[in-house]
């Protein structure tokens, strides 16, 4: 405890120092030359050194997406999502959704999903949960490529997903409807109320999907709803709060070569957030609190034609996540900037089977490992430093303490460099280490459970160049990384028993390319691609990943198009199956009027055959008509 009180009394102080800022500095700025996941406060991305890749809210409406993830598997290099139909990704065996990035897996905990800031992931697990990752959330989406453990500690090992939330920056009501409907069965529907009086602030949301799904027994739905109010003290101070619920149903339809009956999930997550913020000339910083939970029913059904006969029992969860976290951002003296934080994280749960047919009905059966709720806690302590060099140079480094009830102590170092050169050219030199504890599934769950398990860790090196040509309408950049990660937790055999042991190791390289060029009014193209050499192949993570889009806007119409090409994408490494196919989607809008937009979405129009998880054929071309209005 007398570890916090000086980091405490190290960072409050700041928030009285300075003049505050005006609604012009604070709101006025242009989201494609700033963002928040790298620092915490609003920073100029040129001034990192880290990458971040930043989709804004026309984007994301622009593409009437049931989730965000497609996007940003399209648009972020490196960066991959796994599928296995035309709506919903669900969880436990035979799900989706899982994010990996330059070959390290989410669906291991080591890519963190936040929603302003604050980890989502499943309490027991350490996973998030993909379905949650739903468009009427987000005013912006930040993708950080590369670890982010000094800022946010365990589960950032591999990079970030930061999902920043809908806000409105002049006074007003503004309210947006959507509806879809389309193959399968398909439908969509989502809207969003959003208000700003004087010092006011509020959005809702409400969204229903849902689809019969591709094959049989393949059903999916979802119940959304989003609200945050906020409310601004004085011109430096302001508070918001907000809520976030999703249910689900998915069934899964099991492989083709050994289909399922009676497998599904009902699978509840919410999130809750309190918030001061605080924005002044010189420095900034924010306390938050947050709440996470879950509630997950899930039945992993038969296999009717190996002879077997329908489960009496149904695995069950509740799980949490509750944290505070505090930092502080200022200007000591001039071109620099500090930010000291501090974050306090308690996870755990309970699971169980629960018997609803037999002899055992109505009773609760224990997992090994779990005869009672598991509890952990990571406390942490951060600073980063960055100092600006006259015009040309920023340099920046990092350390986080950060202590794991069960695993122990790491400490986290980051340090790069930021040159700034002439053309409107960058280049980033960035050294960075990240870790991930283990979850309490590895720790105690089921037979293979290891409670000595010890922090995943990595290093990430990388290098990048990027510049901006034509006053800003042209802009390119490339990264060449090399990832060295060792102590991952892996299933061996020891002393005659499958265990997770510290025993992983990854040796990844790559480069990644992007560009965009906003030609004139009415055409625009980008693309980006991304190469990646594994040392030792992993699931969901492709060697080729290539995109290249075009729009062409005129009059009342809007025609964008995409092709993704994915090459040695390894749906199962033993035996090895790889994967290589080309998707090209098509979206047309009419803005018939200003309040109302008429569009339609073609995905595979190739007609393309393939599978991303394997025994999971993708669907065919698919098509979704809809209108969306704002009033």
């Amino acid at each position: 405890m007398k570890q916090l009180f000086i980091l405490l009394a190290l960072v409050l102080p700041g928030a009285a120092w300075g003049q505050a800022d005006t609604a012009s500095v604070r709101y006025n700025r242009q989201i494609d030359e700033v963002v928040v996941t790298g620092t915490r406060h609003v920073t100029d991305v040129r001034h990192l050194s880290q990458t971040v890749t930043v989709i804004a809210r026309p984007q994301i409406e622009q593409r009437h997406d049931l989730s965000l993830l497609p996007m940003l598997s399209e648009q972020v290099p490196g960066l991959f999502v796994t599928s296995r139909g035309v709506m919903g990704y669900g969880v436990s065996d035979g799900s989706a959704g899982g994010i990996s990035l330059r070959g390290l897996s989410g669906g291991s905990g080591r890519m963190m999903v936040l929603i302003d800031g604050h980890p989502q992931y499943m309490g027991l697990f350490g996973h998030p949960i993909a379905d949650a990752c739903q468009p009427f959330l987000a005013e912006r989406v930040e993708v950080l490529r590369g670890p982010a453990s000094v800022l946010y500690g365990s589960n950032a090992m591999g990079g970030v997903i930061n999902i920043v939330t809908r806000q409105m920056a002049s006074d007003g009501v503004r309210t947006q409807a959507t509806v879809g409907y389309g193959s399968y069965n398909t439908l969509q529907a989502e809207a969003t109320n959003q208000v700003r009086r004087g010092r006011f602030s509020s959005a809702v949301s409400a969204s229903y999907n849902r689809t019969d799904g591709h094959r049989a027994n393949m059903g999916f739905e979802q119940y959304g709803g989003y609200a945050k109010l906020g409310y601004d003290l004085s011109e430096a101070w302001r508070a918001r709060a907000d809520v976030n619920l999703t249910h689900f149903n998915s069934a899964t339809p099991g492989t083709v070569d050994a289909p399922l009956a009676d497998a599904f999930q009902r699978i509840t997550r919410g999130m809750a957030s309190l918030a001061v913020e605080n924005h002044y000339e010189r420095t900034s910083g924010a306390l938050s609190l947050f709440y996470n939970w879950g509630r997950h029913r899930v039945d992993d059904g038969y296999q009717p034609s190996a002879g077997e006969t329908p489960l009496d029992y149904q695995f069950n969860s509740k799980d949490y996540m509750m944290g505070l976290s505090l930092y502080q951002s200022a200007t000591l003296f001039r071109g620099n900037r500090v930010t000291a934080g501090f974050d306090w994280y308690r996870f755990g749960g309970d699971a169980w089977n629960e018997y609803f047919a037999g002899e055992r009905a109505g009773e609760r059966g224990t997992i090994m490992g779990m005869e009672q709720p598991r509890v952990e806690d990571e406390l942490a302590g951060y600073v980063d430093f960055r100092q600006s060099i006259g015009a040309w140079l920023t340099i920046d480094a990092g350390l986080r303490v950060d202590h794991h009830s069960q695993a122990g102590t790491e400490w986290v170092p980051q340090a790069g460099v930021a040159v700034h050169l002439p053309h409107a050219a960058e280049v980033k030199l960035s050294a960075s280490k990240g870790f991930r504890y283990p979850v309490i599934r590895e720790m105690f769950m089921w037979g293979v459970a290891n409670e000595h398990l010890e922090a995943e860790r990595m290093w990430n090196y990388e290098i990048a160049f990027s510049q901006r040509l034509l006053d800003g309408r042209l802009t390119y950049g490339v990264n060449l990384f090399y990832i060295d990660a060792d102590n991952l937790i892996v299933q061996e055999m020891v002393d005659g028993r499958r265990q997770n042991v510290n025993t992983g190791e990854v040796r990844n390289a790559g480069v990644e390319l992007q560009a965009a060029w906003r030609i004139n009014a009415t055409w625009s193209v980008d693309g980006n691609y991304s190469f990646l050499h594994m040392e030792r192949p992993v699931i969901a993570a492709p060697e080729h990943k290539l995109y290249v889009g075009g729009t062409f806007s005129k009059g009342i119409c809007r025609l964008s198009t995409g092709v993704q090409y994915v090459a040695g994408l390894y749906t199962s490494t033993e035996p090895v199956v790889t994967e290589d196919f080309v998707l090209w989607n098509v979206r047309v809008d009419f803005q018939v009027a200003p309040w109302l937009n008429l569009w339609l979405r073609g995905e595979n129009l190739l007609a393309q055959a393939y599978e991303i998880n394997l025994g999971y054929p993708m669907p065919g071309t698919t098509a979704l008509a809809g209108v969306s209005v704002k009033f």
